[in-house]
């Protein structure tokens, strides 16, 4: 759904609220109560503050803290949807967060807004963040058309972080045009991010090995564009023949569904170079795929996929945060331990408890 004026956007969420029951709705935050109502007004007006708190409430574990945060999204939800949402990928050392500060800046000398969540690795032990992307990205978060949000990505799947497209509405809500996914790209499926993502860009460097292991995780037949970035001085001979042999690889693929065929492009993002025609091919991609009406198909199919993912994620966390659930399982696991019992039968006694 496309976005709807500032202006008109924040008269009919006024017009909702005085005839809704919910405006009193609040929730409390370090001593300080805040007014749904006022959340909703502030992201459709761009305040990024307000933005990154209602992030701050999607991502949480707290059940009231995250029912508050759905509040907000649902009331943001006929504002949304109006953005280009582009995947990217790569192998840690690819270049993506120079790649994709590079893209960023180009779109935002266009007069584009750009939301980049970056998805970070996190510690295996404290499950926090150990990389900082706005570090990385210091000339782009200087940007006052641009914003950051680093997220640790924890134990999900595929490095992309569980509330991402949440995050992905409530940017749009605040007016941003484009938004970048990175992942962490270390070897998971990525077909999460490909789930909520119009255009899905591979990013890969030339002479790094990892040409054929690219091929067998499938990436590729999900890649709308594969670049070969750091296509540049002494690795120039190397790129070409690496974006020869994807060329190559390409072939041996399925034609899309949505009749585009990929392209493998040479970039060189610390020199700022291949940057433009990357954005025109993401350009042209969406402009078939709207003409041919894959692009709100697509979209369609991502919304279904996550409504069965939300109830898997939703029964998981209500099943774990049962009471009873809780108080059994260290019984039931140290029985598993000690051979009493199998995970099935142990399963099934959990399963009961919350039926």
């Amino acid at each position: 759904m496309g976005k709807k004026s500032k202006k008109s956007a924040l008269q009919e969420v006024k017009g909702v609220e005085q005839n809704s029951h919910l405006n009193k709705s609040i929730i409390h935050k370090k001593g300080k109560e805040i007014v749904v109502e006022e959340f909703v007004e502030q992201i459709l007006d761009g305040n990024r503050i307000f933005l990154s708190k209602a992030i701050t409430l999607i991502e949480s574990n707290n059940i009231k803290y995250f029912s508050k945060g759905q509040e907000i999204l649902r009331k943001l939800l006929p504002f949304v949807g109006h953005s280009v949402r582009i995947g990217i990928t790569g192998v840690p050392g690819v270049g993506k967060s120079t790649f994709i500060e590079s893209l960023g800046k180009y779109y935002t000398n266009k007069g584009h807004k750009v939301a980049v969540l970056a998805i970070d690795p996190s510690s295996s032990i404290s499950k926090g963040s150990i990389l900082g992307d706005k570090t990385r990205m210091e000339e782009l978060s200087r940007d006052e058309n641009a914003y950051i949000r680093p997220t640790a990505s924890g134990n999900t799947l595929g490095g992309v972080a569980r509330k991402t497209r949440e995050t992905i509405f409530l940017c749009e809500a605040a007016g941003f045009d484009k938004i970048i996914i990175e992942t962490v790209g270390v070897g998971q499926s990525e077909t999460m991010v490909h789930s909520m993502t119009d255009f899905f860009l591979l990013l890969k460097l030339a002479g790094a090995g990892d040409e054929l292991q690219g091929i067998k995780r499938g990436i590729i037949e999900m890649a709308d564009l594969i670049v070969i970035n750091k296509a540049e001085g002494d690795n120039m001979n190397a790129a070409k023949l690496a974006q020869k042999a994807f060329q190559s690889a390409l072939h041996f693929y399925p034609p899309k569904e949505n009749n585009w065929n990929p392209k493998v492009i040479l970039a060189s993002a610390l020199n700022h170079k291949g940057t433009k025609e990357i954005a025109s091919e993401i350009d042209e991609f969406i402009e078939l795929t709207k003409s041919n009406h894959y692009f709100d198909k697509k979209r369609l199919e991502q919304d279904k996929y996550w409504l069965y993912e939300s109830i898997k994620r939703q029964l998981e966390t209500r099943f774990f945060q049962n009471k009873e659930v809780a108080e059994k399982l260290p019984e039931l696991l140290t029985k598993i331990e000690n051979k009493e019992l199998t995970a099935f039968e142990a399963s099934e006694i959990l399963l009961k408890k919350v039926r």
